[in-house]
């Protein structure tokens, strides 16, 4: 009972520091453009990102039942998973590196639950195919994680510097203080756009892993001397298509999400609105729709996509139509290489914990 509520607690903290890491991937821009003062942004950004992770179950049921086989999920499979993640997080946030929490959980789940299996690969969902359905909507790691991994970023940047030529040829004729005035308001909605769907991509991740973690213990056992009042606790099955999330972890996890939003994250605010690029009210619009709606479709079709490399190509992209030389590129490159490591490093951590936890004797 206890380990059960270790691993609530933990993915609590998880979702916390998810907020305050990622709070900057929402609120960059619209600070410093100016146009917001950091408090009102962070305001704004946990009062969309609570809205947006009510809102949808698809990427909650990729977590719980497209990445790994469910049969060798345990509670401490859960925790190392998360502490991989945590750990990472954390590292990335001391140095100002906008990395993806998402990959990070990802990383920390596929890690542990390899481990849990003995090292053997099998654990991984790498391609599954849903009945009736085509063979863009499967499930598993390629589909869901590796393939939009690599185009997210590429859409990003694509349409980020085709929504900024746009936008440059719409306003040539325009005063700069016509553009600044305009775009300085129009600015506020993109910047709530940019909360709510990071909110609705993000929770979700953790809205996933509790159920999962809850779903193993009870069909394990280690709920069965629960008292009462904690039968909420107890999730028989997530039914016949694995997306009923109960409503107390969507709350739970939305408040924590707010709550963290709320702390800040003000030095990959720094990186994102000042070190990769100089951003005006015109640009910050162009970076936010453009993540934004990336971060939509995606979490519509269940993909569990990094609001960190959506909102950062997309700055790239608005900065690339600006002029090539406006992007600082040995930012860029530190940033990359951060994508780059996130999976197979949390991985490694989560693997290395969960073989600890195996030859501690804690779990077989």
């Amino acid at each position: 009972m206890t380990l059960v509520l270790t691993v609530v607690l933990v993915a609590l903290i998880f979702e916390y520091i998810n907020g305050f890491h990622d709070t900057a991937n929402s609120i960059a821009t619209v600070v410093s453009t100016k146009v917001l003062s950091p408090r009102q942004a962070i305001a704004l950004a946990t009062f969309t990102n609570l809205i947006g992770a009510m809102m949808g179950v698809a990427v909650a049921k990729t977590i719980t039942s497209g990445l790994v086989d469910a049969n060798v999920v345990s509670t401490h499979t859960i925790i190392c998973a998360l502490l991989g993640g945590i750990v990472w997080n954390l590292l990335t946030w001391w140095f100002g590196l906008p990395s993806s929490s998402t990959h990070a959980m990802v990383g920390g789940l596929v890690g542990a639950a390899v481990a849990s299996a003995h090292g053997s690969m099998t654990a991984i969902i790498w391609f599954k195919e849903k009945a009736g359905m085509p063979a863009w909507r499967a499930d598993g790691l390629l589909p869901k994680v590796i393939l939009p991994m690599v185009t997210s970023p590429v859409i990003g940047l694509l349409v980020g510097f085709l929504m900024m030529s746009l936008l440059y040829l719409v306003v040539f004729s325009w005063r700069p203080r016509t553009v600044n005035r305009l775009f300085g308001k129009v600015q506020i909605f993109s910047a709530a756009y940019m909360g709510w769907s990071h909110g609705q991509n993000d929770a979700q991740k953790t809205m996933g892993i509790i159920a999962l973690a809850l779903l193993a213990a009870t069909q394990a056992g280690d709920l069965a001397t629960a008292p009462a009042w904690l039968e909420f606790l107890r999730i028989e099955t997530l039914g016949p298509n694995k997306d009923q999330i109960p409503l107390w972890i969507k709350v739970t996890c939305a408040l924590t999400m707010a709550a963290g939003t709320a702390a800040g994250g003000w030095r990959i605010i720094k990186t994102l609105g000042h070190k990769m690029v100089r951003l005006q009210t015109i640009h910050g619009f162009a970076a936010e729709t453009t993540a934004a709606t990336v971060l939509t479709v995606a979490g519509t079709l269940g993909m569990p996509v990094s609001t960190t490399h959506a909102i950062t190509t997309s700055i790239m992209g608005v900065g690339a139509a600006k002029r090539l030389n406006a992007i600082k590129w040995s930012v860029v490159e530190r940033i990359l290489w951060a994508w780059v490591l996130t999976l197979p490093a949390t991985a490694g951590v989560a693997y290395l914990l969960m073989r600890l936890c195996q030859t501690a004797g804690w779990v077989k």
